[in-house]
Order: structure tokens, then C-alpha cells, then sequence
């Protein structure tokens, strides 16, 4: 395995020096009383403004969002780094709160935007071509026009949000960073004792799985109360703003119409028997059984190339799989490895997982991966620098246009895995570890399509449910194993244990309904390198990167149209899937 110590670990002082660094306790303090001056010159005059001078107001808010951006990134990721250290919780806690502060004085001019007549900021727009710039922000703030509340209303749940969800955030990521899951005598955190079930031991697998069920298991009413709080928290909310449904709010964030998430959401579900349940059965009897115990379901095959790579092998195979389809892709990649931009060892404390965080666009992405030498490793690698990359190239757009929603966030990251795997499968010639890594790539696949949206209808029953009444533990465990029941198939066998697997999901307490973002750029992502892959179009790669660079100004019909494709036509979710279709019978025959 590689050596912690070869590993990268992140500077973040591009951002700032150290915590008590005397730029961000400046920063702080200018901000705020920019804030105050900016709250006094504007509040109640947006309808005298003119056009120009809309611009200029925009401007120096943006400018001002983008300094409240670099300090609590700065804050994130420095806790990130170790949860379970008290001061870097207290450090944290403390930056967010001085952050919502400084935002609350700042929080009347996007209201006010929204009261805007549409004729008078029309007539605005036509007579400034500096306002028609920020049309995009414009354009997706007053999307929120008929969930917008009362001023007084506005700043109460802005204000409480640091007593409310954040700190049931914080309580949660502080417990997770905390557990430690006893496995073959060892103490691991949950990161170590998730990797461990892809282990080439069948013991291994089966006492990680069974170690992380029982520590789960006697946390579950934590994670329950969590849950519960945070599901009413939201309804009460919705309510207020009058959503139609819970997921309503998170599809207008993304810029996604309820009917296009229901109709990805019914492709996957009415797939499951020929993707999940087939492949399943598949792996099954290549492991010469009747049903696979559930620890087993992301057991390497029996041929499977077992080999871990180094940091450096792992680095040149993702730059290089880049630098094949396009060379400035890789020259932007490249620079996460050039510099100190990457936290790549596991640590305690450190948060599990992976992720690419944008910071501002005056500074850089880093991206946080738990790197392990397995080839999943390398393709997370490949996903994060994807997200990095794109990230790079929508920061042109400003600090206020540069964020893709959800649904088109993923796209660079699925894409750039894509690549990799393409580039590792081109490189074998051994049938047999071709089949175990054409295996491999269904299995993540399947995780990324099938799983997500499970995720997704599992969140759906339980926030249905808590409209009506607190959930006991038992009964999120009964909806959970109904669920994976359900997607995954009889070709599964799930064990007692495996009741409290829900709990340690961060995207349920961070960001509901977040999870179907994932299926949304795996299908897009297939589709669009069916295009790719029909040759014939130098122009691919060129077109492709200025899909990147458009950030958030253009929305998902505007950014597919050169390519030909539609989330909003029928198939072409089933032209997404037919990848994965496809792959499975590969492995069939």
C-alpha cells in the first residue's frame, strides 16, 4: 500500500496563512464594515437605480461574496483536514458565524432584486450592457421570486441557520470523524473500514462490513435525531416558501424541472431488473454461489487485477488519459500535481471520502481524496480532477456565475473517469483482467446510477414520512432495507447488521436530494461520449471545454444543444443507461 508519508498533502495558504492569520482577521473586519456601507447606500433605492449603476452595485457585491468565499473556504477545509480536532471545529464554528453575520447586512439586495418590477429591470437590462453581463445570476436568482418571504422572515432563517442545520451538520461530521470501527484488531476510522470492503479477503470484507453495521448500529438513534431534525426542519421551511414536495427546492436549485428528475428517477427504477439485479446474478455465479452476501457486492472478481499503485503511477495514468482527448485538459491538471493543491493520505479525523472545493476564482480548487492504491482510487482521482478542472475553467465567469448547479457539476468528474477507465482498458491485453475491469466499471456504474437514485427514493420515503411523524431508528431501517431490496435484488443477501448503513451517508444531512445529481451526470456523461466515440467531430474536445468554461450562465437545454442531445426527450435517459446495458452484456457473453 502506499506510504502516507509519499503522499501530497495540501497548503492552503493560498488562502490564508494559518488560522490566526492577521489578512483574515482584517479581512473579516473590512468586509463587514463594507457590508454596512453597502446595506446603508442601497437598501430602498434599487428602483431609482439605473441600469449602470445596478451594474456597479452587483459588482461590488460579487466582490465582497467573493472575500466571504475565500474565508470560509478557508475555514471548511482546514476542519475538514481533522474533524475530530476540538479547536479546528471551534475555529470553524466561529469563522461561520462572524460569515453569516456579514451576510445577513448583505442579504436585502438580492431580496430587493426580486422585488424588482420584470418590466422596469428589462428596461434596466436594455439601456446597460454592463448590467446584461450579470443577466445568468439575474436570471436564476428571480427563479426564487414565488418562495421568497418577507424580509424580517428572510433574515430570521438566514440568522438561525448556524443554530439550526449547520450545527446538526457539525454534530454529525464531528460523531462520524470520532467512530472508530474495531477490524481484525485494529481501531479504523470509517473511511479505512468502507475501503476494506473491496478487499481481496472474503474475511476481511465480511469483518469490516459486520464491525461498521454493529458501531452504526449502537450510534443509530444519534444519527436518527439528526435525521428526524433536520427532515421537519426542512419541511417547515418548504412550507413557508410553499414548495409543492421536498425535493422541489433542490430541483429549482439546479436549474432541473420536477418532470426531468421524475423521469430519470423512472428510467433507473424500471431498469433495475436488467442492470442491478442482472449484473448481480452474474457475479454470483461467477463467485459460485446462489446470492452474494452484501459485504461481497464490491468484492474484486477472482481474476481481478489486484495491484496497487503508487501516487506517481496513479498521477500519470489519469494526466495521461486526459492528455489523449485533449492536451489542454491535461496542461490545467496537471497543476493539482504541480502544486500543493491535493490532500491525498488517510488520516484520523481527516473526513471521508472525496471532493473538489472550488474556494473563489482569484484563487484555486483543492481537491480532498482518502488514496489508497487501488484502482478505484485512481478513478476517484480521475473524478475529483475532473470537477477541479472545470472548476478552474468557470472561475472566468466571476464569483457569481462561475457555480454549475448539481446536475451539470458532475459532468467534468464522470467524464475525466470515463477517460481513465477507457485508457486502463485499452492498456490490457489479458482477457481475463479485461473482464474483471470491464466488471469493475459496471459495479461503479451501477453504484453511481442505480445505488444514487435508491439514495434518492430512500430520502423521498422518509421525508414523506416525517411530514406525518418522528421516524424511530427501526423504522429508517426498515425503509432502507425495503429500498435495497428493491434496486439491488434477490441476487443480494442482506444481513442484520446492515439495517444501519444509512446512517454514515453524509449527502442525507448536508444536502437532500442531492444524491440523484450523480445518476443525472453518469447518464448525461454516457451520452455524451456516445458522441464523442461516434467520430467524425475534430471540434469534440474544443466544444466540450467551452461547455466547461460556461459555468453557471447557460442551463442543461443551452449547453446539450451543440451536441445533439435532450434531457428533456424521453429516451434519452435510456440512451444513457444502454451504456451500462451494453457493458453487462459484454460480460455475459
Amino acid at each position: 500500500m502506499t506510504a502516507a508519508s509519499s503522499l501530497p498533502e495540501w497548503d492552503l495558504s493560498d488562502l490564508y496563512s494559518a488560522p490566526d492569520s492577521p489578512q483574515l482577521a482584517q479581512d473579516l473586519v473590512r468586509v463587514m464594515t463594507e457590508a454596512k456601507a453597502f446595506h446603508g447606500a442601497w437598501q430602498g433605492r434599487l428602483p431609482q437605480a439605473s441600469g449602470d449603476a445596478l451594474a456597479a452595485a452587483i459588482a461590488e457585491f460579487e466582490r465582497m461574496s467573493e472575500i466571504l468565499g475565500r474565508i470560509g473556504s478557508y475555514a471548511g477545509l482546514w476542519y475538514a483536514g481533522d474533524q475530530a480536532d476540538s479547536e479546528r471545529g471551534r475555529f470553524f464554528q466561529d469563522t461561520s458565524e462572524k460569515i453569516t453575520a456579514i451576510a445577513t447586512e448583505l442579504l436585502f439586495f438580492s431580496l430587493e432584486i426580486n422585488t424588482l418590477d420584470e418590466a422596469l429591470l428589462k428596461r434596466m437590462m436594455e439601456e446597460s450592457e454592463k448590467l446584461k453581463y450579470y443577466a445568468p445570476w439575474l436570471r436564476d436568482l428571480r427563479d426564487f421570486r414565488p418562495h421568497q418571504l418577507s424580509d424580517e422572515t428572510e433574515r430570521l432563517f438566514h440568522e438561525k441557520t448556524i443554530t439550526a442545520q449547520a450545527a446538526w451538520h457539525r454534530l454529525f461530521d464531528e460523531t462520524m470523524a470520532r467512530l472508530r470501527f474495531p477490524v481484525e484488531g485494529k481501531m479504523l476510522t470509517s473511511a479505512e473500514a468502507l475501503h476494506l470492503l473491496s478487499d481481496i479477503q472474503p474475511a476481511r470484507r465480511k469483518a469490516a462490513a459486520q464491525s461498521l453495521g454493529a458501531v452504526l448500529g449502537e450510534n443509530a438513534p444519534l444519527f436518527a435525531l439528526v435525521t428526524n431534525t433536520l427532515a421537519k426542519d426542512k419541511e417547515i421551511e418548504d412550507t413557508w416558501r410553499h414548495y409543492p414536495r421536498p425535493q422541489s427546492s433542490r430541483n429549482l436549485s439546479n436549474q432541473v424541472e420536477d418532470e426531468v428528475v421524475d423521469a430519470l428517477v423512472s428510467a433507473v427504477t424500471k431498469g433495475y431488473a436488467r442492470l442491478s439485479h442482472r449484473y448481480y446474478a452474474l457475479k454470483a455465479r461467477w463467485f459460485g454461489v446462489e446470492a452474494l452476501d452484501y459485504w461481497d457486492r464490491n468484492a474484486p472478481l477472482p481474476d481481478e487485477d489486484n495491484r496497487l499503485f503508487s501516487w506517481d503511477e496513479a498521477r500519470d495514468t489519469v494526466l495521461d488519459a486526459y492528455g489523449r482527448f485533449s492536451p489542454e485538459l491535461a496542461s490545467l491538471g496537471r497543476k493539482f500535481f504541480d502544486n500543493p493543491w491535493i490532500d491525498a493520505p488517510v488520516r484520523p479525523g481527516k473526513v471521508s471520502g472525496a471532493f473538489a472545493h472550488p474556494t473563489v476564482p482569484s484563487a484555486h480548487p483543492y481537491l480532498l481524496v482518502n488514496f489508497q492504491g487501488r484502482t478505484r482510487d485512481v478513478m476517484t482521482l480521475a473524478h475529483e480532477l475532473g470537477h477541479g478542472v472545470h472548476q478552474i475553467l468557470a472561475g472566468s465567469q466571476g464569483a457569481l456565475m462561475s457555480s454549475t448547479p448539481l446536475t451539470l457539476a458532475e459532468t467534468a468528474s464522470v467524464f475525466g473517469e470515463m477517460l481513465t477507465f477507457q485508457a486502463l482498458l485499452a492498456a490490457e491485453t489479458n482477457p481475463k483482467r479485461r473482464k474483471a475491469m470491464l466488471a469493475s466499471k459496471v459495479e461503479d456504474m451501477l453504484n453511481t446510477v442505480v445505488r444514487q437514485i435508491a439514495f434518492y427514493q430512500f430520502e423521498s420515503r422518509v421525508h414523506e414520512e416525517r411530514r406525518k411523524s418522528e421516524l424511530a431508528p427501526e423504522r429508517l431501517a426498515e425503509i432502507w432495507m425495503d429500498i435495497q431490496r428493491e434496486s439491488l435484488g434477490p441476487s443480494l443477501r442482506f444481513h442484520e447488521e446492515y439495517r444501519w448503513f444509512w446512517s454514515y451517508i453524509p449527502h442525507f444531512i448536508h444536502s437532500p436530494f442531492y444524491v440523484y445529481a450523480y445518476a443525472f451526470g453518469d447518464c448525461l456523461v454516457n451520452s455524451l461520449y456516445s458522441v464523442y466515440t461516434q467520430g467524425g467531430d475534430r471540434d469534440f474536445p474544443a466544444r466540450y471545454l467551452e461547455m466547461l468554461r460556461a459555468g453557471g450562465t447557460l442551463r442543461h437545454q443551452d449547453l446539450l444543444r451543440p451536441f445533439g442531445l435532450d434531457a428533456s426527450k424521453p429516451d434519452f435517459w435510456e440512451q444513457g443507461l444502454k451504456v451500462v446495458d451494453d457493458f453487462i452484456t459484454q460480460l455475459e457473453s
